[in-house]
């Protein structure tokens, strides 16, 4: 007996399967499509910083860059017509030295004994005299007064009865652990083969601890963050940083969070100040001191933490080029449904370039045309996207058009107040410092030792960009007499 033959499915049956494996497949779709944009995802078209981009990021970016600085013709190194750097003759050079005249001739090789006198050439030569340690004895002269109480001399540096090194030996030994962000080891290594000082690692270590204080006691902190407060213009930004061993609480425990660096600095670079955060909450950033009570413009990106401040400020300037890399993370999720956002990055790039090319005002036409254009460009945005189909929650361009069209007006601060820059690249650069060391030392024992790197870190910048030498600005803080930023009066 034959086995029944398989009863066909209905017209229904198949319709509704088709439905389904349609919705399985538009599913499917979605989370591949997520994946493909997790996966594209780098320093050109997201928030991830370039340190963590893979290495066929990185040569996208390089050979972007080149094609925009670099044409194919373009020969590397200096370019005809260009000025060189070169030294300038010193008019009133430190020393003169004549020469023995020449023996022989260069061209003949015969005997100049007996020539005659053609005349004076010169060259310059600067170079460093050699470094020697000195160690001077200080003979400490003491008094007793009438009531029997002995009073010693001070030393100009240490204490009464050691021995020592004195402030510029303790700058040099700063000087490459911090600004050259020099690992201690070796920074001890190159006080012993460049100066000839044989220090250990200890020592730099302490120095730089001892540094820090000195800025401490000093005021410098407070300094800082008063003359900040009173600047018009702000820029901010953070990064994470290893550290070993967090804060506790009150029970011990440690303090959840990540440990951050923050920056707060003036766009021109006048002023550049780093704080520790034990987290990067709202309460952390808060804490530094400065934000919480500034009522100027402030650049940022639009990270949550910052908004606690917005209702006190003058005005926020969203950073253009963290807006301009979500749009091209957008953009390349579909060239052509997407393309609103290509459109978006076009308006802050153009109003930038009639920012740079005039100092007094914008022409208030052209930024109607490119306020109308870039809330065109979002308002499609949000209507292509609102209702299409994504792996978990909204569609990114829904989520990036949406809050495009609610920070719009901080999106344009820049045209309105021509002091506030386009971008947050300042805060970006500033930040790169923290990065590089921790690339060279790898983590911090502790909050209290990223704090002392923050604060060394602030000073050398800050005196840096007041055309002060980083090894004199240590050593008159060593000495008791640290720069100090003085409020601005502009």
């Amino acid at each position: 007996m034959s086995a029944p033959e398989p009863s066909q499915p209905s017209y229904e049956e198949l319709a509704a399967l088709v439905v389904g494996l349609a919705t399985r497949v538009e599913v499917l779709e979605a989370k591949n499509a997520e994946l493909r944009r997790r996966l594209g995802m780098d320093s050109r078209n997201s928030s991830t910083p370039p340190s963590k981009d893979s290495i066929g990021a990185k040569a996208a970016r390089r050979a972007d860059r080149s094609s925009r600085e670099r044409s194919k013709g373009r020969k590397p190194g200096g370019q005809p017509g260009r000025k060189g750097s070169g030294l300038a003759p010193a008019l009133t050079p430190d020393r003169r030295q004549t020469l023995p005249p020449p023996s022989q001739c260069s061209g003949c090789g015969g005997d100049l004994s007996d020539a005659a006198d053609a005349g004076m050439s010169w060259a310059q030569v600067w170079d460093i005299l050699p470094i020697m340690l000195e160690k001077v004895h200080y003979l400490l002269p003491r008094r007793r007064c009438r009531r029997g109480h002995t009073t010693t001399a001070a030393p100009p540096f240490g204490a009464v009865g050691s021995v020592s090194y004195g402030p510029r030996v303790n700058a040099a030994a700063i000087l490459p652990a911090s600004e050259g962000d020099v690992p201690i080891e070796r920074s001890a290594m190159l006080m012993a083969s460049l100066l000839g000082t044989p220090v250990s690692s200890g020592f730099v270590a302490r120095s730089l601890q001892r540094f820090a204080q000195r800025l401490a006691t000093s005021g410098f902190d407070d300094a800082m963050k008063t003359a900040l407060r009173d600047e018009d213009v702000l820029c901010a930004d953070e990064t994470p940083t290893n550290v070993i061993r967090h804060d506790t609480d009150t029970h011990g425990e440690p303090v959840a969070g990540c440990p951050h660096a923050v920056t707060v600095r003036t766009p021109d670079a006048r002023l550049v100040y780093y704080a520790p955060i034990g987290s990067r909450s709202k309460t952390a950033l808060a804490a530094v001191g400065i934000l919480d009570g500034y009522a100027g413009h402030l650049v940022r990106d639009d990270y949550a933490g910052y908004h606690q401040f917005d209702a006190q400020l003058a005005g926020v300037q969203q950073c253009a080029a963290h807006l301009i890399r979500h749009c091209k993370g957008v953009l390349e999720l579909h060239p052509t449904q997407q393309k609103w956002a290509g459109e978006v990055i076009t308006v802050p790039r153009e109003a930038a370039a009639a920012h740079a090319n005039d100092c007094d005002h914008l022409d208030p036409a052209l930024l109607a045309d490119l306020r109308t254009r870039y809330d065109t460009a979002v308002a499609w945005g949000i209507t292509t996207n609102r209702h299409r189909t994504w792996a978990k929650g909204n569609h990114p361009g829904y989520t990036l058009a949406k809050r495009l069209a609610a920070k719009a007006d901080q999106v344009f601060t820049f045209t309105r107040n021509l002091a506030v820059p386009w971008t947050n690249n300042a805060s970006e650069q500033a930040l790169k410092s923290p990065k590089r060391h921790q690339a060279v030392s790898g983590y911090r024992h502790t909050l209290t030792t990223l704090a002392d790197y923050c604060r060394i870190r602030s000073y050398l910048v800050s005196t840096r960009n007041h055309d002060i030498r980083a090894i004199d600005a240590i050593h008159t803080a060593l000495t008791g007499k640290p720069w100090l930023p003085t409020v601005s009066t502009a």
